[in-house]
């Protein structure tokens, strides 16, 4: 897991002309709030903290006006089209706290000779971890795998301290057979034509 240390002003001006000067700045407006503490509203590098996103579950350490707090990204809002952030939600953790996070699954291995393809049902498995030790993803192997062959989220390996949040038996990835596309009456009409 991932920990970037980030120098974060506090802001007392809101809305939408303030955060557009903001992002003028190369600045990113975001929010701090958690463990029933008012919302505390700051500025935050954007480059860095761009960088620093690129990592699921990256584990935030805010220098705050001198007083570090950890946090973790909850919502990140992006700009729809340049994809620059508009503004990040920041849930505060401490040190040996549970928190639910979403990390990704990856596969490895190969799929059995023929025509099989592989669906994600979930790309995704909600699980909770200590805030200092998330887990960026996990890995299942799909080595062999035939159609009809399905992996549940308890058959997927999760690291030491991590806990399901999901059902269980719920399916996260399954192997289907290809099927091929039957001609169409046209096609058919034009095979005939051609013999």
């Amino acid at each position: 897991m991932a920990d970037v240390k980030l120098a974060a002003e506090t802001r007392t001006e809101f809305g939408k002309g303030a955060a557009r000067r903001i992002r003028r700045e190369n600045k990113v407006p975001a929010v701090v709030y958690g463990h029933g503490a008012d919302p505390v509203h700051i500025t935050l590098p954007g480059h860095e903290l761009q960088l620093a996103l690129r990592k699921s579950n990256v584990l935030l350490t805010l220098d705050v006006e001198g007083k570090s707090e950890l946090a973790i990204p909850k919502a990140i809002q992006r700009d729809a089209i340049k994809g620059f952030l508009v503004h990040v939600d920041l849930l505060t953790v401490k040190r040996g706290e549970k928190v639910t996070v979403e990390v990704y699954v990856h596969t490895e291995g190969e799929l059995a000779p023929g025509a099989f393809l592989l669906e994600h049902v979930l790309s995704t498995l909600t699980v909770e971890a200590e805030a200092t030790h998330i887990p960026e993803s996990v890995t299942v192997s799909i080595a062999g795998l035939e159609a009809g062959a399905s992996i549940s989220a308890k058959d997927i390996p999760l690291p030491e301290g991590t806990t399901l949040v999901i059902d269980e038996d719920a399916v996260v990835l399954q192997v289907l057979a290809a099927q091929a596309e039957e001609p169409t009456e046209d096609a058919a009409a034009d095979e005939a034509a051609e013999v």
